[in-house]
């Protein structure tokens, strides 16, 4: 494409609703929205065009793991999947992000690998608040802490007395919290069959991620600090969310692919990818979830792609509690959530809000990321809704193939990804840059 040129179709998903439009992009920017009958450049027609993807919350694991997942098939799934921007977390990497020095390393592992664009969360772990301010003016978007042990060394969980340390200072900052809300008070280990997913589910109760939100709500009450609650699993804290936000208290949440897709009763004795923390739980809690989006007390949807090498998953014995936590989602995250949306009565408009708009509003990248509007940048999609496909091993860009989607029937094909206004080549150079926050 030349430095201007002009897309235009029938169905564009724009902040404003989805109509016929033209969309001018000058140098990688959007510069208007126009009529559908302007001259153009390129037709996408009956297909949909749809803003590029904001994930917040992705594991690439580099440097360090890069053995379970690097920059480089990462970024490329991701723009398979229609996902344009990741905000990369501060774990399973080595080090892990919670020094502006180990900041600065993550970087320069990325650079020149990203077929995306990529920046980074800080962690918050016990005794590294005076690393707040230095990771903020490296560039970083804000902070993750773990309420429960997070399954590495290099990231240890906080308590009550380390939030009260570090909040009021992200609260001065105007920096994000994201939090994983467990308690480990109330997990327990293996009773019963540890090849049965229902041993595991028993072992993370609903109400260890219950009590965990009470606490973030209440230190976001005492501190002024935002705070978001990651991955949430249990459709009972629903209620706890929705009474913080009528006290006008700066608390969003999110939810995952996985949790909308599957249920507890589903999963195989032993078919340990579909172990995550917190866990899936069944169809009611689903159902729950799929209310607290329609409700708006659920914010967005992310991911939280968290690879690993296939033995990690122990398959070999199915053993649920010796099988690393997390699901490889990143390339299929749309079309999963899209698949299960439509047959509720949502529309392309939820999902763009869910996945594009509020995870870019929640890093602060809303001018630039996450809408096809005036300013922002071209970060495009060309999808057919209606296109079926199974996935299928061989078409994953992940560095390991193990997901529990495999074998699934899904809707929703993206066509054509665009970064800036730039066609992706999956097979080109990554032409993805590295982002980073401006704080006062």
């Amino acid at each position: 494409m030349s430095a201007e040129w002009v897309l235009r179709g029938r169905r564009v998903v724009l902040p404003s609703g989805t109509r016929p439009a033209a969309i001018r992009i000058r140098d990688g920017t959007i510069q208007d929205i126009g009529d559908f009958d302007s001259p153009f450049d390129d037709d996408a027609g009956d297909l949909v065009i749809m803003p590029g993807l904001v994930d917040t919350h992705v594991h690439i694991n580099e440097p360090g793991r890069t053995e379970w997942e690097g920059f480089a098939t990462a970024t490329r799934a991701a723009a398979a999947g229609g996902v344009t921007t990741i905000i990369e977390m501060p774990l399973n990497s080595i080090p892990a992000t919670t020094s502006a020095v180990a900041y600065h390393e993550k970087i320069a592992a990325a650079e020149g690998k990203c077929f995306v664009d990529v920046g980074f969360w800080g962690g918050v772990v016990p005794g590294n608040t005076p690393e707040i301010r230095p990771l903020l003016d490296a560039g970083c978007f804000g902070f993750k802490c773990f309420l429960t042990p997070s399954g590495v060394d290099e990231f240890q969980h906080v308590e009550k007395r380390d939030l009260q340390e570090a909040m009021p200072a992200l609260a001065r900052a105007g920096a994000v919290l994201l939090a994983h809300a467990e308690l480990p008070e109330f997990l327990a280990s293996a009773s019963g069959d540890a090849r049965k997913y229902a041993t595991y589910l028993a072992s993370r109760p609903p109400a260890s991620e219950n009590f965990a939100i009470e606490l973030l709500v209440r230190l976001c009450r005492d501190t002024g600090c935002r705070v978001h609650i990651v991955h949430l699993s249990s459709a009972e804290a629903l209620g706890i969310l929705q009474s913080a936000r009528a006290q006008g208290l700066p608390v969003t949440v999110e939810t995952c692919p996985h949790y909308l897709v599957f249920t507890s009763e589903e999963i195989p004795e032993g078919s340990t990818e579909f172990k995550c923390a917190p866990p899936i739980r069944d169809s009611a809690n689903r159902e729950a979830l799929w209310q607290g989006l329609r409700d708006g007390v659920i914010d967005l949807i992310a991911t939280d792609h968290s690879p690993c090498p296939p033995e990690m998953k122990r398959k070999d014995t199915g053993d649920f509690f010796a099988a690393w936590g997390g699901i490889a989602s990143l390339q299929v995250g749309f079309p999963a959530v899209w698949t299960e949306a439509r047959e509720r009565g949502f529309q392309l408009d939820d999902v763009a809000r869910w996945m594009a708009s509020a995870p870019a509003r929640l890093a602060g990248l809303s001018k630039r990321k996450g809408a096809i509007a005036p300013g922002c940048d071209a970060d495009i999609l060309i999808v057919d809704p209606d296109e079926e496909f199974t996935v299928k091993r061989e078409a994953i860009h992940h560095r390991h193939k193990l997901t529990p989607y495999t074998g699934r029937k899904l809707r929703g094909v993206v066509k054509k990804t665009y970064l800036r206004g730039r066609l992706l080549q999956l097979d080109g150079a990554p032409p993805g840059s590295i982002l980073r926050q401006t704080w006062k």
